[in-house]
C-alpha cells in the first residue's frame, strides 16, 4: 500500500483521499512519534471538517502538537487559494446567469 498520502494521490488521483488524507500533504512531516497523518487527523477532529478549519484563526493550530508556524502557513495559504477559486467560479457563474 501506500506509506504516505502523497503515493495514494499519485497513483490513484485527489479525489480518492480523506479530507485528512490531503491535509496531511500540506503538513508534510511530523514529528518525532507523531506522523503527519496523526496530526491532520487530530486537526479534523478538533475542527469537524475543512470548512470548521477554514473558519478557525490561526491561532487556534498553535496547539495542536506537531503543527509548527511554517505548517500552519502552508495551510493558511491553501486555504486562501480555495477561497479565492470558489469567489471567482461565483463571480464567473453570476456573469453567465
Amino acid at each position: 500500500m501506500w506509506r504516505h498520502p502523497g503515493g495514494k494521490l499519485r497513483e490513484l488521483g485527489p479525489q480518492a483521499l480523506t479530507d485528512a488524507e490531503l491535509l496531511a500533504i500540506l503538513i508534510g512531516t511530523g514529528i518525532p512519534g507523531r506522523s503527519a497523518e496523526a496530526i491532520a487527523q487530530e486537526v479534523m477532529e478538533r475542527f469537524g471538517s475543512l470548512s470548521g478549519l477554514a473558519r478557525q484563526p490561526l491561532q487556534a493550530l498553535l496547539s495542536i502538537r506537531g503543527l509548527s508556524d511554517v505548517k500552519i502557513i502552508r495551510i493558511a495559504a491553501a486555504l486562501e487559494i480555495a477561497r479565492r477559486l470558489t469567489e471567482e467560479a461565483l463571480r464567473a457563474r453570476k456573469q453567465t446567469g
